[in-house]
């Protein structure tokens, strides 16, 4: 009897949700908690941690679940490392579902860099309009370079104090590239900071940087344990055991 968990949280994983749940499979969604006003998922789903590796490894046997599916953002480091040593702990069959990074396109002025920290040195000394397109909790480093005009987007409004002066855009995505254009140009964007989380609906503003010439300060995703990983919901239902009907 198959007892799904995916660790979701991105549109791909409401996607595969979606798929899941018309296919009649036993499954939990679970979110992290990241966002206070998570979209609805057509499965039963869970908000907040499970309390490190041992808290996951004992989820999976209390809610005898027989397949882990990590559909988390590519950036949730601590959370797919996580899911990698509690599967093998528990012996659970564990996959990713992750979206292939973005590449370096003709035309495109990428500063790629290891971390945040190391984006945050690269912006320049002389103050600029600075796009930080990388989540909340990451803002803190640029806290070191207060002479610039930050402009930041989440998708809840900030609970606390952020580390310096900034414009926040309170949205949730997926944003079209003439939405980008003109976000930059009405708040003349000259650098911008992201993550290579790669997919669709994050591009918009990388296209729109190629538009207007603007280097992008691109940060490189973190180095994850060896697991079996795809790149699309129909791969995971076929791992699951059932033919994938995606569009009809």
């Amino acid at each position: 009897m198959t007892r799904a968990l995916i660790l979701g949280g991105t549109a791909d994983a409401s996607l595969l949700a979606a798929e899941i749940a018309r296919a009649r499979i036993d499954a939990v969604y679970s979110y992290g908690g990241r966002t206070r006003a998570p979209a609805d998922q057509p499965l039963p789903t869970r908000v907040g941690g499970f309390g490190g590796v041992s808290g996951l490894a004992d989820y999976i046997r209390r809610e005898r679940i027989t397949h882990v599916i990590d559909a988390t953002h590519p950036f949730a480091a601590e959370m797919s490392r996580h899911a990698v040593q509690a599967c093998a702990q528990t012996g659970t069959p564990l996959i990713a579902l992750e979206r292939a990074p973005w590449a370096k396109a003709p035309g495109d002025n990428w500063i790629e860099v290891a971390d945040v920290t190391a984006a945050a040195a690269a912006l320049p000394e002389s103050p600029a309009n600075v796009f930080l397109a990388i989540g909340r909790q990451h803002i803190a480093p640029f806290a070191a370079k207060p002479q610039h005009v930050y402009t930041l987007r989440f998708v809840d409004p900030p609970e606390a104090p952020l580390p310096f002066v900034a414009d926040v855009i309170v949205s949730r995505g997926p944003f079209k590239f003439d939405g980008e254009l003109e976000t930059m140009r009405a708040r003349d964007i000259a650098w911008i900071v992201a993550r290579n989380s790669g997919g669709h609906g994050a591009r918009a503003k990388i296209d729109a940087a190629r538009m207007l010439g603007l280097p992008v300060i691109m940060i490189a995703r973190p180095e994850l344990p060896e697991r079996l990983r795809v790149e699309s919901a129909a791969e995971i239902m076929q791992w699951l055991g059932h033919r994938a009907c995606l569009g009809a």
